[in-house]
C-alpha cells in the first residue's frame, strides 16, 4: 500500500511540474506570437475567372511579389517574393495555365503554374543596354505550333516559347540607338515602334517566326517629344511635345508613318496646368490629365482628336476590357460627397452607363491609385462588373454591386520605421468577473489541458485547447498589464500611413493617412523618414495621452522641405502638423524633456543649422542649460568623412529665428579614399540599460566594461571589395573596423581583416560589438566580436578601498579623459548570410543577451551571446566551465529549435526591433518585411514568472492529493504501530 502511494505521489508531482518546460507544443502556437502575410502595393493585375477552377486574380506588387489571390475572400492562394533587386516589369497569363512574369529590367522571364504557383521554367535573357522592359503575349501568333511570348529587355527583342521557355529568336537593337516603346501585331509580322532621340520616330517590321527584318522606316517629327509613347490602337500612337502644349498623333499604315499635331488649348479652354498622358490602354481613346480634370479624347481614322468627355475629380482610369466581340468597356472612378463613384462605360457608346455605383470607402485609405476591372454574366444574361482598387495607402479592395467584398491592408508590407507606446492603465471598478463558465465547462477545459499535457490529445482536442487558451488569455485587452507584454507597435509605412498594432494579436487598433504626407501640388513627392516618441507621460500624468512625431519631406533628396506630424498614440488623432521652410539631414532626439514630458529634438538641415523642437521658451531654457553637453556626429560615406559637432550659438541670418542654432565641427576623420570606403556604421541604443559595469573573471579578477553612449562602430572596405561577393580577389579585399569616440573623435580600436569583404551587418550593445562579413579566403561567412574594457579603473579592485570609500567608481567620467582601454576579440565561421542583426533588451539589463539574426532564408535565429565570447578556449578550465564559457569551435552552431520564427518565414525581412517588457526575463521581438512577426522570448528562461498556461487547478489537485496522501499514510502508520504493540 505504501509503495502504491509513493508511485501516485511521484506521478502527481511530475504532472504538476510539466508545464514549467520551455518547449513549445503544437497547441501553444499563436499564444505568444503572431504572423501576418502581405503582398504590398499592386501594380499589375490579371483576372482568371474561367468556369472551371477557382476564381482568382494574379497580381504583382512594388515589393517584388507575384501572388494569386482568392477572388471571393482576398486570401493568398500562393505567392513568391522575388528579392530586393528583382523588380517585376510585367505580368500576364499564357496558354491559360501559366503565369508569366518579366523581371530584373527585362532580363529574367519565368513561368509559374497557375493552380499551385510552382515554377515551370525560367529563361535568362541577354542584353547589354538599359532600356524599357515590355512583356507582350500576342493572340493567335504561333511558331511551329508554339505560342510566342515577345519580350523586350536590355536593348534586345526575344521571342520565347511559352511551353518550355526556349528562346526561338533574338533581335538586338543595341546598335540602332532607339528606345523601343510598343509592339504592333499584324498577322505574321511584328512591328516595333520607338524613338531615336526625342524627335525621330522609327518603325521596324519583323517576321514573327524567325525574327528576320522585313522593313525599317523612320520619320522626323516637327518637335521634340516628352514622356512615353502611348498606343491607342494597333496603328495609332500619341505623345506629348516637350512643352506639353501639343499632342502628336502618329499613324502607321502599311509600314508608312504619318503624323498630326493638335494644341491642347483647342480641346479645352483652361489648359494652363501641366498635361500628363495616363497609361491606360483604351481602343481609339486616350486619357489626358490636366490639373484635377481628366480628358477622354478619341483619335479618328484620319488622326484628328475629338474631346469625348471631361471628368472632374477623376481618381483613376482602368484599361479596356473586352466583354464581347467588338465591344470594349472601361472604368473610371470619381471622388465626391464622401463617396467614390464608379462608372463603367462602353468605349463605342458613350451616352449610356454599363455600371454606375457609389461606394463608401474610408477616407483614411486616400485616393484610388489604380483600378482593374473584370466582368461576369448575371443570371439575366447581362454583364456585371467587379473592380479591384489599389488605394493611395497601398491597401487593396474588391468592389462588386456597390459594396466592398473584401479589403487587404497591404500597406503594412512596406514598414520603414517602428516605435512603441504603452497602453492606458486599467481604471478601478471596470473589472468584470468571468461568470459565464459553468462547472461542467470548467472541468471540461481542465480535462482538455490534462490531455494536452500528457500528449494524448487528438487533433480536434488540440484545436479546442488552443481556442480555449486564446479565449482565456488577456493578451488582447486594451489596457496595460503588470508584466508589460501588452503594448502598441506604431509603424510608419512608405505610403505615409501610420498604424498602431496590438502586440497581443497583431490587430490594427487605429490607422491614419497623414495629410502632410499625401501627394498634392504643394508636396508632389512625399517621403516618410522616421517616427519618434514625442511625449511619454509618466504614471503621475495619466490624464495626458502619449504622442509620436512623424518626420517626412516633400521630395526624394535632402534639399526638399520638411513636414512634421504629431499623433496621439492612443487614438490615432493628428494633433498638429507643420510644414517647415528648412530641410532635414538628421533628427537628433535629445535626452531632455520639458514639464509636459515632451522630448526635445534637434533637426539638422543641410545648411549647417540646428532647429529646436518643440518651439517653446521652456525648451530653449532647457537647451541653454545643457548647451555644452550636446554632441552629435555625421557620416559622409560618399567622400569617406566622419565629423563631430557641437552647438555654437544662435543663427545669424536675415530672418530672426530664436529656435535656430549654428554649430561647429569639433573633429573630423578622413579615410583615404584610395584604400578605404565606409560601408557600415552602428552605435548603441540610447535607451539601453546596463545592469553592471564590472565583470568578474574566472580567477576572481574584475574587469570594468567601457560603457559610453558616444561610441561608434565603423566598417570600411577596400574600393574593389564594395560590390557583390566575388567581385574582388582575396588579395584585393580587406575590411578595416574602427571603434570611435564621437565626442573627441579618438579612435579607440582599429583592426584589419585581410581577404574579407562586405556587406557588413553589426550590432553594438554595452561594451561589445558583433559584426558579420564574408571571408574570401575561407569561402565562408564569419562573425567577429570585440569587447572593450576600461583599464583606468583597475585600481578599484582593492577590497580595502571599497571599505574605506577610496575607490573611484563614483567619480565622473568624461570622454575628454584619455581612456586606458584594452580589447578582446575573436572570429568564428557562420554558415548563413545575414540580412539584419539585433540584440535582446530587458528592463534592468540583468538577463543574459541573445543575438537575433535575420537570415537569408527570412527567418530569425536566436544565438546565445556566450557563443560569441572572445574568452572561449579549446580546453576551458573547471572555473571557466562553472562560469559558463563554452569550449572553442571554429563555427557557430545553428540549432533548429533556436529559430524564434519556428517554421514560418518573414518574407522580405528588412528589420528586427526588440522592446523590453516590465518582466525582467522577457524581451518582445518584432520582425518586419513583406510579412510581420511578433513574439516574446526569454533568453534565460522565465525564471521570474510562471508560464501563461500554467495549470493552477492541477497544482491545487496535487496539493489536495498530497494532503490526503499524508493523512492516509499517517492513519496507516498509526494502525501498523498499534498492531506491532499488540504482538
Amino acid at each position: 500500500m505504501a509503495m502504491a502511494i509513493r508511485v501516485f505521489l511521484i506521478f502527481l508531482l511530475s504532472l504538476s511540474s510539466t508545464n514549467l518546460s520551455y518547449s513549445l507544443y503544437e497547441d501553444q502556437v499563436g499564444l505568444m506570437d503572431w504572423h501576418q502575410q502581405y503582398i504590398g502595393k499592386v501594380k499589375h493585375a490579371v483576372f482568371h475567372t474561367q468556369k472551371t477552377g477557382r476564381k482568382r486574380v494574379l497580381v504583382s506588387t512594388e515589393e517584388n511579389v507575384v501572388a494569386s489571390l482568392d477572388l471571393r475572400h482576398g486570401e493568398i492562394f500562393w505567392r513568391h517574393v522575388l528579392g530586393t533587386n528583382d523588380v517585376i516589369n510585367g505580368l500576364d497569363i499564357a496558354l491559360g495555365k501559366y503565369v508569366i512574369t518579366l523581371s530584373s529590367d527585362g532580363s529574367i522571364l519565368r513561368a509559374w503554374n497557375l493552380p499551385d504557383g510552382q515554377m515551370v521554367w525560367e529563361s535568362p535573357l541577354q542584353g547589354s543596354k538599359d532600356s524599357k522592359s515590355i512583356l507582350y503575349i500576342p493572340k493567335n501568333l504561333k511558331a511551329d505550333k508554339d505560342d510566342l511570348i515577345l519580350v523586350l529587355g536590355r536593348g534586345c527583342l526575344h521571342a520565347v516559347s511559352s511551353i518550355d521557355g526556349e528562346i526561338l529568336w533574338r533581335k538586338d537593337f543595341t546598335d540602332e540607338s532607339i528606345e523601343v516603346g510598343h509592339f504592333i501585331q499584324s498577322t505574321d509580322t511584328i512591328y516595333i515602334a520607338g524613338f531615336g532621340g526625342s524627335s525621330k520616330f522609327h518603325i521596324y517590321g519583323l517576321n514573327a517566326k524567325n525574327g528576320e527584318l522585313l522593313k525599317n522606316d523612320h520619320a522626323k517629327l516637327p518637335c521634340d517629344t516628352f514622356g512615353e509613347l502611348l498606343s491607342v490602337s494597333g496603328d495609332k500612337f500619341v505623345v506629348l511635345d516637350n512643352l506639353r502644349s501639343k499632342i502628336l498623333t502618329l499613324i502607321i499604315k502599311n509600314g508608312e508613318i504619318s503624323y498630326n499635331q493638335n494644341h491642347i488649348s483647342d480641346l479645352i479652354e483652361d489648359s494652363s496646368g501641366q498635361a500628363i498622358l495616363l497609361p491606360s490602354r483604351l481602343p481609339e481613346l486616350f486619357a489626358l490629365r490636366i490639373n484635377f480634370h481628366v480628358l477622354l479624347i478619341k483619335v479618328t481614322n484620319g488622326g484628328e482628336l475629338v474631346l469625348v468627355d471631361k471628368i472632374n475629380n477623376a481618381a483613376a482610369v482602368s484599361d479596356a476590357l473586352s466583354i464581347s466581340e467588338g465591344q470594349h468597356a472601361f472604368a473610371f472612378a470619381q471622388h465626391g460627397d464622401n463617396k467614390v463613384h464608379l462608372f463603367v462605360k462602353d468605349v463605342s457608346d458613350w451616352n449610356g452607363d454599363l455600371l454606375k455605383e457609389s461606394i463608401v470607402i474610408d477616407h483614411q485609405r486616400g485616393n484610388i491609385d489604380k483600378i482593374f476591372i473584370n466582368n461576369y454574366v448575371r443570371t439575366d444574361r447581362s454583364h456585371g462588373f467587379r473592380a479591384l482598387m489599389a488605394m493611395e495607402d497601398h491597401s487593396l479592395l474588391l468592389v462588386q454591386q456597390g459594396e466592398i467584398v473584401w479589403s487587404r491592408e497591404d500597406g503594412l508590407a512596406s514598414v520603414i520605421d517602428v516605435t512603441t507606446s504603452e497602453l492606458p492603465v486599467e481604471k478601478e471598478g471596470v473589472f468584470v468577473a468571468k461568470v459565464e463558465q459553468n462547472l461542467f465547462e470548467w472541468l471540461k477545459g481542465h480535462m482538455l489541458k490534462l490531455k494536452g499535457t500528457l500528449m494524448i490529445a487528438s487533433p480536434e482536442d488540440v484545436v479546442a485547447i488552443q481556442a480555449l487558451r486564446l479565449r482565456s488569455s488577456e493578451k488582447s485587452k486594451m489596457t496595460r498589464d503588470h508584466n508589460g507584454f501588452r503594448k502598441l507597435l506604431i509603424v510608419l509605412t512608405r505610403a505615409g500611413k501610420v498604424f498602431a498594432l496590438h502586440t497581443g494579436d497583431g490587430r490594427v487598433v487605429w490607422s491614419i493617412l497623414l495629410r502632410t504626407l499625401r501627394k498634392s501640388e504643394v508636396c508632389e513627392y512625399p517621403v516618410g523618414l522616421n517616427i519618434y516618441q514625442w511625449q511619454v507621460p509618466h504614471h503621475h500624468a495619466l490624464d495626458e495621452n502619449p504622442s509620436v512625431l512623424v518626420v517626412g519631406r516633400c521630395g526624394p533628396n535632402q534639399a526638399a522641405p520638411v513636414v512634421l506630424s504629431f499623433i496621439d498614440a492612443f487614438t490615432g488623432e493628428e494633433l498638429n502638423s507643420l510644414s517647415l521652410a528648412h530641410t532635414v539631414a538628421h533628427v537628433i532626439p535629445l535626452p531632455y524633456t520639458d514639464s509636459t514630458e515632451q522630448r526635445l529634438h534637434l533637426i539638422i538641415d543641410v545648411n549647417q543649422r540646428a532647429y529646436l523642437y518643440p518651439r517653446t521658451q521652456e525648451a530653449i531654457d532647457i537647451l541653454q542649460r545643457e548647451f555644452s553637453n550636446v554632441y552629435w556626429y555625421s557620416v559622409e560615406a560618399d567622400i569617406g568623412v566622419i565629423r563631430g559637432h557641437t552647438l555654437k550659438g544662435k543663427c545669424i541670418h536675415e530672418v530672426v529665428d530664436e529656435y535656430c542654432f549654428d554649430f561647429r565641427d569639433l573633429w573630423s576623420i578622413v579615410f583615404p579614399s584610395e584604400s578605404e570606403k565606409i560601408i557600415a556604421t552602428v552605435t548603441r541604443k540610447s535607451n539601453e540599460v546596463v545592469h553592471t559595469q564590472a565583470k568578474v573573471m574566472t580567477d576572481y579578477d574584475v574587469m570594468y566594461k567601457y560603457i559610453s553612449k558616444n561610441v561608434l562602430f565603423v566598417a570600411n572596405a577596400a574600393p574593389k571589395a564594395r560590390g557583390e561577393i566575388g567581385t574582388a580577389t582575396p588579395e584585393e579585399a580587406w575590411l578595416v573596423i574602427y571603434i570611435i569616440d564621437t565626442v573627441t573623435g579618438r579612435i579607440l580600436h582599429r583592426m584589419t581583416h585581410h581577404g574579407c569583404q562586405g556587406p557588413v551587418h553589426a550590432v553594438f550593445s554595452e561594451n561589445w560589438v558583433v559584426y558579420h562579413y564574408f571571408n574570401l579566403r575561407a569561402h565562408r561567412y564569419e562573425m567577429s566580436v570585440v569587447e572593450v574594457y576600461d583599464q583606468s579603473r583597475a585600481d578599484s579592485k582593492d577590497v580595502w578601498k571599497f571599505v574605506l570609500g577610496k575607490h573611484n567608481l563614483t567619480s565622473p567620467i568624461s570622454s575628454y579623459y584619455r581612456p586606458d582601454i584594452i580589447t578582446k576579440s575573436q572570429s568564428y565561421f557562420f554558415t548563413h548570410s545575414v540580412k539584419s542583426i539585433e540584440v535582446t533588451s530587458t528592463a534592468k539589463g540583468i538577463t543574459s543577451k541573445q543575438l537575433l539574426i535575420g537570415t537569408i532564408g527570412d527567418q530569425v535565429l536566436a544565438l546565445d551571446k556566450r557563443f560569441l565570447d572572445p574568452r572561449r578556449t579549446l580546453n576551458p578550465s573547471q572555473a571557466e566551465k562553472e562560469e559558463g564559457i563554452i569550449p572553442l569551435t571554429d563555427s557557430l552552431p545553428i540549432i533548429s529549435q533556436s529559430y524564434i520564427t519556428h517554421s514560418l518565414k518573414v518574407e522580405g525581412l528588412r528589420g528586427i526591433i526588440t522592446v523590453p517588457a516590465k518582466l525582467e526575463s522577457t524581451s518582445l521581438v518584432f520582425a518586419y518585411g513583406v510579412d510581420l512577426f511578433f513574439t516574446q522570448i526569454a533568453p534565460s528562461r522565465t525564471y521570474d514568472s510562471l508560464t501563461e498556461d500554467f495549470s493552477y487547478a492541477l497544482l491545487l489537485l496535487t496539493i489536495v492529493a498530497l494532503v490526503a496522501a499524508i493523512f492516509v499514510t499517517w492513519v496507516l502508520s498509526e494502525r501498523k504501530d498499534l498492531q506491532e504493540k499488540w504482538r
